[in-house]
């Protein structure tokens, strides 16, 4: 059928083309924000991917599968803007004094029906996929150079050969081995040890049923000493594009006393990057309504909350979150 439609294809049938690729979309589009670490750009990388895909259909030289031709794209797609943006920053990322806010690029949330295509891989590489979306996954690798970056994720996610990876950045085998040396150094030192959706899977789902609702019941009551109750003593709470954060049982509870919680809130359950997430509503008098106030996604640690990222500017319509609340 591949074979059919390439042909096709070929010969300017643009329907044939569209049903060539559209199974490699979100796929691609996963690759894209794992390297870019932002939904908006990863789209924007996806597009141009497959324009370009298109045009050069001439060019393509047929191996079995369109994929590893697509994935080179990609990836010099990503490589490019990566040159021109930056990387993606959480505020915990910065130095203290923090970075000029017009100067910041930051991290954006990913949204989980994003990543349905994993359900026809094995169990193994479903797991795989799935925690490489993680936050704290695609915040380490902003930390990576740009090429340690594709060949992490070429190598250790995508399971391309060696060879293979060298073939698609147009680099050597040697290059390609020295940067996934370097790369898995930089990950050991700033991942976790254990992942969100490895702690998820140790809860069992009536722990999670039971955690969601205590942590959604001490945000709508107000309750700060049921909130902080259920942190980790080291816990950390940032809203991107906020540079300021707050870290530990006093500076959380001085901060959501402070500010948050001096206001109503409503808190619907939900998941971004394969995480627990909530999107928080906030009481507009004037408009008799719940308006969107961020879309808050937590780390767990065993049963407690490790940190809060709670994406001020996320845009709720992605992850399925209604536009307010009455």
């Amino acid at each position: 059928m591949d074979a059919e439609l390439l042909a096709a294809a070929r010969s300017g049938d643009g329907d044939a083309f569209g049903r060539l690729v559209g199974p490699l979309r979100d796929e691609l589009r996963a690759h894209c924000y794992r390297m870019l670490g932002s939904v908006h750009d990863a789209e924007d990388a996806v597009q141009e991917t497959l324009d370009r895909a298109w045009r050069g259909l001439g060019r393509f030289e047929d191996r079995g599968s369109i994929r590893p031709w697509l994935y080179k794209i990609a990836t010099n797609r990503s490589l490019t803007l990566i040159e021109r943006r930056g990387r993606r920053e959480l505020p915990t990322d910065l130095s203290p004094e923090g970075a000029p806010l017009a100067e910041t690029a930051w991290l954006e949330p990913y949204p989980e029906r994003w990543m349905s295509w994993t359900a026809e891989l094995s169990p193994e590489d479903r797991t795989v996929a799935k925690e490489s979306v993680e936050l704290a996954f695609v915040a380490a690798l902003q930390h990576l150079s740009a090429l340690q970056r594709a060949v992490l994720l070429l190598r250790d996610v995508l399971g391309f050969a060696a060879g293979e990876a060298a073939e698609l950045l147009e680099t050597t085998v040697a290059a390609v081995n020295s940067a996934l040396q370097r790369a898995r150094r930089v990950l050991a030192e700033l991942l976790p040890e254990a992942t969100q959706r490895r702690t998820l899977q140790t809860l069992g789902e009536p722990a999670q049923r039971e955690l969601v609702h205590r942590y959604q019941q001490a945000w709508e009551a107000g309750d700060v000493e049921a909130i902080v109750a259920m942190l980790t003593e080291d816990a950390k709470f940032s809203m991107p594009p906020m540079t300021a954060w707050f870290e530990g049982h006093e500076g959380i509870r001085g901060f959501l006393l402070d500010g948050p919680l001096k206001w109503r809130w409503r808190f619907l359950p939900t998941t971004a990057n394969g995480q627990l997430a909530f999107g928080t509503y906030l009481w507009d008098g004037e408009r008799g309504a719940y308006v969107p106030g961020g879309l808050d996604l937590l780390v767990l640690r065993g049963s407690r909350v490790a940190e809060v990222v709670s994406f001020l500017e996320a845009d709720f319509a992605l992850f399925g979150l209604p536009e307010q609340l009455r």
